[in-house]
Parts: structure tokens; C-alpha cells; sequence
């Protein structure tokens, strides 16, 4: 095996509470060097978005909340934090999976004094891939407070139940074209209850942060929540999302967001497939 790139170790305790509750949060997990690395390379990101980039919001003092996703081809530092930093690994011994692919990196910005917040939902049922073995490493890439952070309905990764999820798409003030879409409503279940009338009820947890710390989730927990920021405070966070062992590409008839399906296509990935070629890259193996 080869050495491991982890900041510390895990502890017994957070690997048992990620998988018991779906979502754990780490500590002084990565260096303040790979904080600069995501810090530069969001300054370039922001400069030269990709095509996928949308603001989600625009209030009518002027704060927005930006979104973009699939930047890592493009910007250098995400692809250095991809390939080095601890992070494949951290996902891997979480996920308990023999090996990791990476899926798509998204950033999340929200001007000072920012008051919106994400609609709770899962990531998953979204995605171009199918599986259980899926996490987000949610990075704050500056001091963010519990009641301003993503939040998370620990446990909740566990059902089975198909929610009508919220559309995306709509998050578009500018009215941008060719955003990605989806629609639940077809083989749902049950709506998503209302988590923040009774966060207590939901036992709904979200932590205190600074940049090295990371929260680590399993993409069918039930979250939201982030943002509604003091005016003195903005929200700058890097996300990497990745695959473990029982992942498989999926093209949904639901609708897609972020839709990756015709680069896979390109890439020559079938739904069925397992994850590969440098679209979806094995970063790290378990031996």
C-alpha cells in the first residue's frame, strides 16, 4: 500500500459516525498549503467560468450566490488537489472502498451578507451516476459558523424512499439557457418534509468551521440550509465529489444536474458501466 497522504488519521469514532449518520465532520483534515491551492485557483476559476456557471441567486441589494462545476480540466489547482492532496484517500477509507474515482469538482460563492439558502435535498438522485458509495468533501475555504453551513439530517442516507426533489433549474435569475433541468415528480414518493420548521425533530447538525476543516457526506443524505449570512461574512467553498465500488454511470429519465451524460457518451461511458477514462479518473486504490 502505498504511503498515505491523510493530514491525520482517521479515528475509529468518525469513520462510525459517517457511516452510522451519513455525514462526519473533520477537523484539521487538510494543510494550509492546499487551502492556498483551492483559494488561487478559485481566483481563476472566477475569472474564466465554465459554460456550466450560473448565479443560483440575485437579491435586490446585489449579493448573489455563484455556482459553477466540472472546472477541474481547466484550472490547474483543482487539478493538482485532485491527483495529490489527501482527499481520494479520506473518500476512499470512509466509503470503506477498494478503489476511487473522481466524479466533478463545484464551487459555491456567496457575496457578503448573502441570504440564500440551499433547499434541502439529495445529491444522488441528481447525478449522472447510480450508487451508495458516493461522498462530498465540502470544504470551507474561509470561517464559516454552524447556522450559516450546510446542515444534514443525520441517517437519512439510509432510505430507500424517492423524494420530489426540488428543481435546480429554476435558480436562475438571468434566465440563462440550456440549464440543466429535472423533474420527480413522476416517480416520487413523497415530498421532502419540512426540515427547517423543525430542524430539532430532524436532529438536524451542522458545525462550526474553519479552512482545513472538511465535512465529509454521503450524496443520499437529506441537506441544505447553507447560507443567510451576516453582512460582514461571505461563504467560499470547494466541493469534490467522489465514487466508490458499487458506483455505476446512470442517464436518468428524470433530468440530470449537473448533466454529464454526453461527455461520458464521448467518452465512450455507458450507462451500466463502471466509472473510468480521464473524464472520471481512478485516483486512488486501497492496495
Amino acid at each position: 500500500m502505498s504511503e498515505s497522504r491523510l493530514e491525520r488519521a482517521l479515528t475509529a469514532e468518525e469513520i462510525e459516525t459517517f457511516r452510522r449518520d451519513g455525514v462526519v465532520m473533520l477537523p484539521a483534515m487538510f494543510s494550509t498549503d492546499w487551502i492556498d491551492v483551492l483559494g488561487d485557483g478559485l481566483a481563476a476559476h472566477l475569472q474564466a467560468p465554465t459554460e456550466r456557471a450560473r448565479i443560483w441567486d440575485r437579491d435586490e441589494q446585489g449579493r448573489t450566490m455563484f455556482w459553477d462545476s466540472m472546472a477541474w480540466h481547466d484550472v490547474e489547482q483543482y487539478q493538482r488537489f485532485v491527483h495529490e492532496s489527501p482527499a481520494a484517500e479520506l473518500a476512499g477509507r470512509l466509503l470503506d472502498s477498494q478503489r476511487v474515482h473522481f466524479y466533478f469538482d463545484a464551487v459555491f460563492v456567496r457575496s457578503h451578507g448573502s441570504q440564500f439558502a440551499t433547499p434541502w435535498h439529495q445529491d444522488e438522485p441528481y447525478w449522472s451516476v447510480s450508487g451508495h458509495d458516493t461522498c462530498t468533501i465540502w470544504m470551507p475555504l474561509v470561517a464559516v459558523h454552524a447556522a450559516n453551513a450546510l446542515a444534514f439530517v443525520p441517517g437519512s442516507h439510509l432510505g430507500a424512499q424517492v423524494f420530489d426533489q426540488p428543481d435546480f433549474g429554476e435558480l436562475n435569475p438571468d434566465a440563462k439557457d440550456n440549464v440543466d433541468r429535472s423533474d420527480f415528480s413522476a416517480i416520487a414518493e413523497a415530498a421532502i418534509p419540512d426540515i427547517a420548521a423543525d430542524p430539532d425533530r430532524y436532529r438536524v447538525v451542522s458545525w462550526d468551521m474553519v479552512p482545513g476543516d472538511c465535512v465529509v457526506f454521503n450524496s443520499r443524505i437529506l441537506h441544505g440550509g447553507s447560507g443567510q449570512l451576516p453582512e460582514d461574512r461571505e461563504l467560499r467553498v470547494f466541493t469534490s465529489k467522489w465514487l466508490g465500488d458499487d458506483v455505476r454511470i446512470a442517464f436518468r429519465d428524470v433530468g440530470m444536474d449537473p448533466d454529464f451524460s454526453d461527455m461520458m457518451r464521448a467518452h465512450g461511458l455507458a450507462s451500466g458501466d463502471r466509472p473510468g477514462t480521464d473524464l472520471l479518473p481512478e485516483i486512488w486504490a486501497a492496495s
